[in-house]
């Protein structure tokens, strides 16, 4: 991986990891009433808005739901919850898409898809912005920016060929990387007639594969029976 690559990953590392801790510390603050760091003020407890999509459950856990903004989940107060760009690449993420988030009482992050937007399936090439080194994808006349984990999972180039995922009904500033094709390889038909938007039942549901197992009936009739006696007599059957 070239060295820009690998500066790049790690500032997203880095930025992720202080976004967790910023939002950690903020949700343990106002679990304990906390005003600022060295305890000397306290302010009431916020009460629970049931339909603002933030949860507290019993065992200590805060559940949060958001919107994904192609990079983070905004939640319902306003504030932006880190996704792992691993996570958001591989689950293939659209702008639009709704998220629950659960941190449970050790501080660790569970992120959920549980509302898919409907996608379209643009074909696009793979471009990097000469001022801020970062990757994006040039389709049908736009720029759209892409997760850099996405690029290096598929060992992207600049010229490569890439089949993105974008909002089927509004305007995106990123794209999720669905797939790539090599600079020189041939464009597959299914990729290149296929254009029909991407519903969320087709990223969701697995179709159950069927494998029957036939077992072979053996027959044995009186003639093909072998007798074992002191010696073995073997009869040749004429067919």
């Amino acid at each position: 991986m070239p060295t820009t690559n690998k500066v790049l990953l790690i500032k997203q590392l880095i930025e992720e990891a202080r976004n967790n801790l910023e939002t950690a510390t903020s949700l343990l603050n106002d679990l304990s009433g906390i005003t600022n760091p060295t305890g000397t003020g306290k302010k009431p407890v916020a009460p629970v808005d049931a339909n603002g999509g933030i949860q507290r459950t019993d065992q200590g856990a805060v559940i949060i739901e958001g919107v994904f903004d192609g990079q983070n989940m905004v939640g319902p107060d306003g504030k932006m919850y880190s996704v792992p760009a691993n996570y958001a690449s591989k689950s293939k993420l659209v702008e639009g898409d709704l998220l629950k988030l659960t941190i449970s009482p050790n501080g660790s992050f569970i992120y959920k898809q549980i509302g898919p937007v409907e996608r379209d399936r643009l074909m696009g090439v793979l471009v990097r912005d000469e001022q801020s080194e970062e990757f994006r994808v040039l389709s049908q006349g736009r720029y759209y920016k892409v997760l850099l984990a996405s690029v290096t999972y598929f060992k992207g180039s600049v010229g490569d060929e890439v089949v993105i995922l974008v909002p089927k009904s509004t305007v995106s500033t990123w794209a999720a990387i669905e797939n790539f094709i090599k600079a020189g390889e041939s464009i597959p038909s299914s990729l290149a007639l296929d254009t029909t938007p991407v519903r969320p039942a087709e990223l969701t549901d697995s179709v159950p594969v069927k494998r029957t197992v036939r077992k072979a009936a053996t027959r044995v009739s009186d003639k093909e029976k072998v007798t074992t006696q002191t010696s073995v007599n073997v009869e040749k059957i004429e067919i």
